[in-house]
């Protein structure tokens, strides 16, 4: 004579190993497609890099090495990794061009993740490429699709910081606000001045090191325009 459960402990076993099942299956999935998503994010970066650098043709990942200001700056393996990164962009024959500096912040939804260039002969910022967003459609997200908000970013000066303004820039180092968009605006331009408060005084006592010898993971062909993989949202 066969013992039938409850109802109820029969329907907690049943949700148990129906959650068991679906969270192995999760973590299989995610283990499976991982390699595939740090192959998109990395090939997302160094199509930025290019995009902020105008000219760079190669580039390579560069970390700091030393204790504060006293360190320098020295050549990393691999397109990502743990430690803080900028990278050293540089045209075919190997001659310098500029650093992109990633950087990150709150947004008005969700951290921005952005890639902006600095060409440390002019001290300007030389372009802006937002890699990861997901501020409000049609109005946050212009901070990468209103061009002319973009376009600000290409010859920006820093000093004494980028500032935002909400008319016309009448100086070289302000950007104005996306109407409609203000905090989203602002973000960005705290996320920049940010990057710089941590980067320009050591990019400036740093010498740059020499690219090293093609065959690296960072010497890829140049790739402009078109949609950035496992970016934007």
């Amino acid at each position: 004579m066969s013992v039938r459960l409850p109802e109820t402990p029969r329907l907690v076993l049943t949700l148990a190993a129906a959650g068991l099942f679906s969270g192995l299956a999760i973590v299989g999935a995610y283990r499976l497609t991982l390699p595939t998503i740090q192959a998109n994010q990395a090939e997302a970066l160094r199509r930025a890099v290019f995009e902020v650098l105008p000219g760079a043709e190669r580039m390579e990942r560069l970390v700091w090495s030393g204790d504060g200001e006293a360190g320098r700056l020295v050549p990393a393996e691999g397109t990502t990794g743990a430690e803080p990164s900028v990278y050293g962009g540089f045209t075919a024959d190997g001659r310098f061009v500029g650093y992109a500096v990633p950087a990150a912040g709150a947004g008005f939804q969700d951290t921005i993740r952005l890639l902006y260039g600095y060409d440390p002969e002019r001290d300007r910022i030389v372009g802006m490429e937002v890699l990861e967003s997901r501020e409000t459609p049609g109005l946050g997200d212009r901070i990468y699709k209103d061009e002319t908000f973009v376009g600000r970013f290409r010859d920006l000066a820093v000093a004494p910081r980028v500032e935002l303004v909400k008319e016309e820039p009448a100086a070289p180092n302000q950007v104005d606000a996306i109407t409609g968009a203000t905090i989203s605006s602002r973000a960005v331009v705290d996320i920049v001045n940010a990057g710089n408060q941590e980067w320009l005084a050591r990019l400036e006592a740093s010498p740059v090191p020499p690219l090293e010898e093609e065959g690296r993971e960072g010497d890829v062909p140049t790739e402009t325009g078109g949609p950035i993989p496992g970016g934007r949202q």
